[in-house]
């Protein structure tokens, strides 16, 4: 695909109430690594070159204060800002140093429905990036709810330069690179987060990774399967403070000569929900906490 002002996900800033069992599930069961504190923020990171993958701050509940993306080149930064204030978009963080681990260059502004998103720049990355077999590599994307799906993902695909690879009758999948999707927008009644997945190498990685979670008490919510658009493989789980987070691997790598699919592309036969056909359905317990975790201005 074209260029674009935004090269990938980075990271996403959470805020927990329990900041040591957080940071304990992420990093002993999750299996992330702790990278440095700085104020009251934990910073967590995958075995992939981003400084970090999560932040974890104080709050009084579990939310999540804010997406980070990863522009191209510090032109890239004051190109989307002067695009943004053109288009009457709340830009909440002019271009600027920004000072927190990882360093760079960045902006900060509100999306339509009021979520907090970041661009960084020129930002500080690991040299030890090789890859673990029972550890997460990267984050692969966020899927985030909203009472209009469509023009959520639109407002991405008009300004921040986003393609639409699929939509289904629940949900839009946007990318920014390869991937094919690095955000996705679920219909719901809120602006809230659905959930957080991770790449890992494999899908013996997730498996193994999903049995270790069943060993420390996450039971699996929902999978292992393997999903329809983006063709990857999954296990969800619900972390401390009802955060959903997703194991993932497989990714479907695509370019602009992909054609994209709608919902009368992306349909089941009965009783069947993903390729497989053999995980039972989502957990009522993963549906609850898939709409619960709101946005909140950091």
């Amino acid at each position: 695909m074209p260029a674009s002002l935004i090269s990938g996900l980075r990271s996403v800033e959470l805020e927990v109430a329990d900041i040591p069992a957080s940071t304990r599930f992420y990093c002993d069961t999750w299996q992330l690594a702790r990278t440095t504190n700085m104020g009251d923020a934990t910073y967590l990171r995958a075995t992939g070159a981003p400084s970090h993958v999560i932040a974890l701050h104080v709050g009084a509940k579990a939310a999540l204060r804010s997406v980070t993306l990863n522009a191209r080149d510090r032109a890239s930064i004051d190109t989307l800002a002067a695009r943004l204030t053109g288009r009457g978009v709340r830009v909440i963080g002019k271009p600027a140093a920004i000072n927190e681990p990882g360093g760079g260059y960045g902006c900060a502004f509100l999306d339509p429905e009021g979520r907090v998103f970041r661009v960084i720049a020129e930002d500080a990355v690991h040299q030890d990036t090789a890859s673990h077999p029972d550890r997460p590599e990267r984050l692969a994307h966020v899927v985030l709810n909203s009472p209009d799906n469509e023009s959520a993902s639109k407002f991405f695909t008009d300004v921040l330069d986003f393609k639409l690879s699929d939509r289904t009758r629940i949900m839009d999948f946007i990318r920014c690179n390869r991937d094919h999707h690095n955000l996705s927008f679920a219909k719901g009644s809120a602006a809230t987060l659905n959930h957080i997945a991770f790449h890992m190498p494999t899908l013996e990685s997730v498996m193994k990774g999903a049995g270790r979670l069943r060993d420390a008490g996450y039971p699996i919510e929902w999978g292992v399967g393997r999903h329809g658009p983006g063709n990857n493989v999954f296990a969800y789980f619900v972390a401390p403070g009802d955060v959903v987070v997703e194991y993932t691997a497989e990714v479907e790598q695509i370019g602009d000569d992909y054609q994209t699919g709608y919902p009368d592309d992306w349909q089941w036969p009965p009783g069947r929900i993903d390729h497989w056909g053999i995980a039972p359905p989502p957990s009522p317990r993963l549906k609850e906490a898939q709409a619960k975790i709101g946005f909140r201005v950091g």
